[in-house]
């Protein structure tokens, strides 16, 4: 099985569209300079969370206890699957030397 198989498979598809998104929010706070490398993917990991709870609880209506913490969890692995994926890309772009000279930084 490949791995966009996998994703397709974990990550809800309506989400998959911030795989992308976290990859290219990694590169600006790279650029920036005002966060350490190791703490990228966290910091990535806490935006696709975010970004999933606000997707999730906007089409998703809530009338108990047990469906917000259905739509928090579902929030937090989504969030978590989707900067890991995020990372991941960005690894296979580095290793592939796509980018130039970006493993020599490191």
């Amino acid at each position: 099985m490949e791995i966009m198989d996998v994703f397709k498979e974990m990550i809800k598809p309506e989400l998959l569209v911030l795989i992308p998104v976290l990859y290219f929010i990694g590169m600006a706070v790279k650029q920036t300079n005002k966060i350490k490398n190791e703490f990228i993917p966290v910091t990535l990991g806490i935006i696709g969370i975010v970004i999933s709870a606000i997707w999730i609880f906007a089409n998703v209506e809530v009338y108990s206890a047990k469906e917000i913490l259905m739509g928090i969890f579902a929030a937090i692995t989504q969030g978590v699957l989707t900067a890991g994926a995020a990372v991941y890309v960005n690894q296979l772009i580095k290793q592939s030397g796509y980018i130039k000279g970006e493993s020599e930084k490191e």
